[in-house]
């Protein structure tokens, strides 16, 4: 790949140039990462109410049997400052590579970016800059908006959860409302509450909610439209508020495909973009 130009990068830069681009995706990822709908019903006699933990190795099981993901849609942001909606494709294959892009009208590319466990790369195709270096959690900041380990926000695209955590750590309250299974987590450092709401039949999340302690809403959504991918329920459709930002954040799924074989990224910078090392 020829280089024409290759300058020292000032982290002001890229938040510039990120936050423009990204704004919209960075409510998304966190909120895709926490929320939920209505699943494929199953027969009732092939219903079985399980216990906490075994509910909780089931979903993480789901969780591990998506090997890579591509996906297609719009999404939309409605904050005090924007009311807004773009088109994105994102490519990731895990454990360790995220490929997003950013189109405008009739199909237009405007960003790109490949994000592995390791290094970024970040395009900005308006101005023909890229962006490039060793990732850091300020870097991920940056770019995705979210304070969010890496392997959180390849689950986040997914919508799916990681309750690794919680494996050998029992529910605060475990219960079942109708045709839901409801695990309620209270942080005991935080006093932060988490709640799922998970389809008995599909095991599919079906809501998430965080409150704070004194009960006020942090962050509310749900998945809807679901389908049955690798056996695995996966939203095609998303609905997050968070109450603290004053921000309605939504995407629709228009096509979807998981563990395809011999799924791979690629993204090459024109040979004359402006590199930015970072």
């Amino acid at each position: 790949m020829k280089l024409l130009s290759i300058v020292k990068g000032n982290p002001n830069n890229l938040k510039r140039l990120t936050g423009s681009l990204f704004t919209a995706l960075a409510g998304l990822i966190i909120y895709i990462f926490m929320i939920p709908g209505c699943v494929p019903s199953k027969p009732t006699e092939e219903v079985e109410i399980l216990p906490a933990e075994r509910l909780v190795a089931k979903l993480e099981v789901n969780r591990m049997r998506i090997k890579n993901f591509e996906g297609t849609g719009t999404l939309f942001i409605k904050t005090a400052q924007m009311d807004n909606k773009a088109t994105f494709q994102i490519t990731l294959v895990k454990p360790d590579s995220i490929y997003l892009a950013i189109m405008g009208p009739f199909g237009i590319q405007l960003a790109e970016a490949l994000v592995t466990n390791n290094n970024f790369i970040f395009y900005d195709a308006l101005h023909n800059t890229a962006y490039e270096g060793v990732l850091t959690e300020d870097v991920l900041k940056n770019i995705f908006k979210i304070d969010l380990p890496f392997s959180d926000i390849i689950d986040a695209f997914v919508g799916s959860v990681n309750l690794t955590k919680h494996l050998y750590n029992p529910p605060t309250k475990y219960s079942v409302d109708y045709d839901k299974y409801v695990l309620t987590y209270v942080d005991s450092v935080t006093n932060i509450t988490t709640q799922y709401k998970i389809d008995i039949r599909s095991l599919g999340i079906t809501s998430f909610k965080t409150t704070d302690a004194s009960g006020n809403v942090i962050l509310d959504g749900k998945y809807s439209d679901f389908d049955y991918l690798q056996n695995v329920s996966i939203p095609y459709s998303i609905e997050v508020q968070d109450k603290r930002q004053d921000e309605d954040v939504s995407i629709k799924y228009k096509t979807l495909k998981a563990n395809e074989p011999n799924t791979f990224i690629g993204f090459n910078v024109p040979s004359d973009a402006t590199i930015i090392k970072w």
